[in-house]
C-alpha cells in the first residue's frame, strides 16, 4: 500500500512540473533589439495558460501581401489584473501592437502593449519588464 501511495505522489509531482518545463524566458525566444510595431485585424484569440495569444492579419502597404502574425501576451490571470477580460480582444478588431520580435525571425512577437481603434492602450503583460517599443 505504501509503494502505491509513493508512486501516486511521485506521478502527481511529475505532472505538476510538466507545465514549468514548457515555460521559457523572454531572452530565450525574443530579441529586445528588434522592436516592432504592427497594425492589423485580429483573426484568432487564445485565452489560455501559460500565455494568452492572439493573431493578426497584417497587410504590407508596399506589396499588398497579407501575413498572419502571432502575438504572445502575459498569463490570463496577469492580464485580468491589468483590466483585460476574455472578451477584450475579439476577432475582427483592428489593433496596433508594439513588442519584440522572435529571435528566429518568425512572425512571432512578444506584445508589450496593444492599442485599439478607439485610442485605448493596454499593456500586454509581456514577459519583458521593459517596453522596448517605447525606447
Amino acid at each position: 500500500m505504501r509503494a502505491q501511495t509513493l508512486t501516486a505522489l511521485a506521478g502527481g509531482l511529475l505532472m505538476a512540473a510538466v507545465p514549468m518545463l514548457a515555460h521559457h524566458s523572454f531572452a530565450a525566444e525574443y530579441d529586445r533589439s528588434q522592436p516592432i510595431k504592427l497594425k492589423g485585424t485580429v483573426t484568432k484569440v487564445e485565452w489560455m495558460n501559460p500565455h494568452a495569444r492572439f493573431y493578426l492579419d497584417v497587410k504590407d502597404d508596399a506589396t499588398g501581401k497579407v501575413t498572419n502574425w502571432e502575438f504572445e501576451l502575459g498569463s490570463p490571470n496577469g492580464l485580468m489584473r491589468q483590466g483585460w477580460t476574455r472578451n477584450s480582444l475579439k476577432e475582427g478588431d483592428v489593433v496596433e501592437v508594439n513588442g519584440s520580435r522572435a529571435k528566429d525571425g518568425s512572425n512571432l512577437v512578444n506584445a508589450s502593449n496593444v492599442a485599439f481603434e478607439n485610442g485605448k492602450r493596454v499593456l500586454g503583460g509581456a514577459s519583458s519588464a521593459d517596453d522596448p517599443a517605447t525606447k
